[in-house]
């Protein structure tokens, strides 16, 4: 059978999303994900995403990473599947849905679409590194020489090493541009490569500057490889609340393939 799917990307952290609202695709087909999402035999992506009907929410959100796993959270992959669910007329400029994480906010203001992040009540300060899980699981570090840093070696070395082994974590790797500007480029467990932005990675960063004191600020400027991302938020006695990933999503083009 011939599917339609369409390609969607944010700050250059793309994605293969498909419509199953009508329970077409094979969840439990993990070579079919990762086909799908391979750059010279498939489509290519960093992840697949099922848009799914929900009793009570606009929508249910299914992730998978590029290795044909179901993932957890991705937050420019939500922010994606907001601008994909107005595409297809499911909600004008606002959402709620589910993910794997729980309920998520959305709003699309112009070009941009703004993700509401689950709080954030454990912070993890380690000698040289920050952890914490914006959803996902996030190592954070400075790094001097960001630009020339081989992320991929070192990303690998950290995420499979200790405390995180079969488990894993993401790892960030931060340089500090003024105070609420930051630079980052991050290793992404499931894609096992670094990604040109990670939106539940920059909500890690600009929690972790705070934390550290590296920031004052509550609204945050991350820049990564595939462009700038925002993340605003307010702490509180019990960590950080109202957490909001900022950032454009766009559709790159549509598309049919058989499987």
């Amino acid at each position: 059978m011939t599917h339609t799917f369409y390609k969607y990307q944010g700050t250059g952290n793309d994605f293969v999303m498909i419509d199953n609202r009508q329970s077409i695709f094979n969840k439990k087909n993990t070579k079919l994900v990762a086909h799908l999402c391979d750059r010279r035999f498939g489509i290519g992506a960093d992840g697949l995403i099922l848009l799914e009907s929900h009793d009570t929410y606009d929508f249910k959100m299914v992730y998978f990473n590029a290795d044909g796993n179901e993932s957890s959270m991705c937050g420019n992959g939500g922010r994606c599947i907001t601008a994909f669910a107005k595409h297809l007329g499911i909600i004008q400029d606002k959402a709620v849905f589910e993910a794997i994480d729980g309920l998520h906010h959305a709003r699309i203001e112009g070009d941009l679409v703004h993700l509401q992040m689950q709080d954030v009540s454990d912070v993890q300060h380690h000698p040289g590194h920050v952890f914490l899980n914006t959803g996902s699981p996030h190592h954070v570090q400075m790094e001097q020489q960001l630009d020339v840093l081989d992320v991929k070696t070192q990303g690998a070395k950290i995420r499979y090493g200790q405390p995180y082994n079969s488990s894993g974590s993401n790892v960030n790797f931060v340089s500090k541009i003024s105070n609420d500007i930051f630079s980052v480029r991050t290793y992404e467990r499931g894609v096992e490569d670094e990604t040109l932005s990670c939106g539940t990675g920059v909500t890690a960063v600009a929690l972790a500057m705070n934390y550290t004191g590296e920031t004052n600020m509550n609204k945050v400027t991350l820049k990564t490889p595939g462009g700038d991302l925002k993340v605003s938020f307010e702490k509180s006695n019990d960590g950080y609340r109202n957490i909001w990933l900022i950032g454009p999503a766009l559709l790159v083009f549509k598309g049919t393939i058989s499987w």
